[in-house]
């Protein structure tokens, strides 16, 4: 693949802002930078961007943004509908500031060197809007719905073992008592610990069984979603709403990824080199999208415990010396792989 040297005439760097959108025009074949001026975020302030980028570059014009999943969401959008390619930058590390300083010019110029030298395969394009984007809303949405059930239901089992409410709580309280929890009313004979904890207890409880009813319902609209992107991809072992819908928001559209190595890149779970002297071995990787790699995770336990195929493999590997996080990390690159290609089938 080209470098984007050869590729393109300029790249306009942009650093953004809530407020102010700051663009630098830097022409490709000498590198320097031949423009950098700051608009206001507003249709407006984008429109009046537009014009000067149409006037301070010529030829094949490539957009390096900062953020184009927070502050540059919205001149991503423009630059698409122009028809400009847009990449995301990386901020600068700490390392490259050294001496330099850091303004919003400055970091305008960073996010358009930053690109410059790079193969255009290995650029990192910004992920695809509409469905998508709400999948990726339902998501997170799911995480902070789980978060504060666990803490609700943690809370409601500490109250009821530090205050005696009339509740057997040696263990966890279950769902049915939660209902009841729900259905408390105050007693006469309580004492004003025992009613204010009971209130507390009641609001705790209705509190879970909220998040029970909105996470069912994030759930139908991910699988409806997810069946509407990729037909058929929830059908595999493992594979259920949740770890379909983080893998079609980090796959996001064709071209995103270039290919299976990538994506197991993307996902962490590309085999790293572990070897020292006579051992020969690989580890598993670390880095890359995090919910992506979960979701990976969640495939391949899945698929250890209940499909007789990968329990079968996981025998012949663990007679062969491998530990269980060694399978899994082959599992995981395996399922990496087959996904792909199913994505590149089912996907629009």
């Amino acid at each position: 693949m080209p470098l984007v040297t050869e590729k393109y005439d300029y790249v306009i760097g942009i650093d953004t802002r809530a407020r102010t959108h700051t663009y630098a025009a830097i022409n490709t074949g000498t590198g320097a930078q031949e423009g950098c001026e700051a608009f206001p975020v507003s249709p407006a302030g984008m429109r009046r961007a537009i014009a000067w980028i149409g006037r301070s570059s010529t030829g094949e014009v490539l957009a390096a943004v900062e953020g184009t999943r927070s502050y540059g969401s919205s001149i991503t959008a423009v630059l698409t509908a122009k028809s400009i390619p847009v990449v995301e930058a990386k901020p600068p590390k700490r390392q490259a500031r050294a001496g330099v300083g850091k303004t919003d010019k400055i970091d305008a110029r960073a996010a358009a060197m930053g690109v410059l030298g790079k193969d255009t395969a290995a650029l990192i394009y910004p992920r695809a809007e509409g469905v998508r984007a709400a999948i990726s809303v339902l998501l997170a949405s799911r995480r902070r719905l789980d978060h504060q059930r666990t803490v609700n239901r943690n809370a409601l089992n500490a109250l009821v073992r530090e205050i005696n409410l009339g509740l057997d709580a040696r263990k966890a309280l279950k769902d049915r008592q939660l209902i009841d929890i729900s259905a408390w009313r105050q007693r006469t004979d309580d004492t004003a610990e025992q009613r204010i904890a009971r209130d507390e207890a009641i609001r705790l409880a209705a509190a879970v069984l909220h998040a029970d009813k909105q996470l069912k319902r994030n759930k139908e609209q991910l699988a409806e979603l997810g069946e509407e992107l990729a037909p058929g991809l929830q059908n595999q072992t493992g594979v259920g709403p949740v770890t379909a819908g983080a893998i079609l928001v980090a796959y996001s559209h064709h071209g995103r990824v270039r290919s299976e190595a990538a994506f197991a890149a993307l996902a962490g779970a590309a085999p790293l080199q572990a070897s020292s002297g006579n051992t020969v071995r690989h580890r598993l990787n670390r880095h890359g999208d995090r919910q992506l790699n979960s979701a990976l995770d969640v495939i391949a336990k899945t698929r250890m415990r209940c499909d007789e195929q990968t329990k079968q493999y996981v025998e012949r590997r663990t007679a062969q010396g491998l530990s269980y996080r060694e399978i899994k990390r082959i599992l995981k690159r395996y399922i990496a792989r087959s996904i792909y290609r199913q994505l590149q089938h089912l996907t629009a």
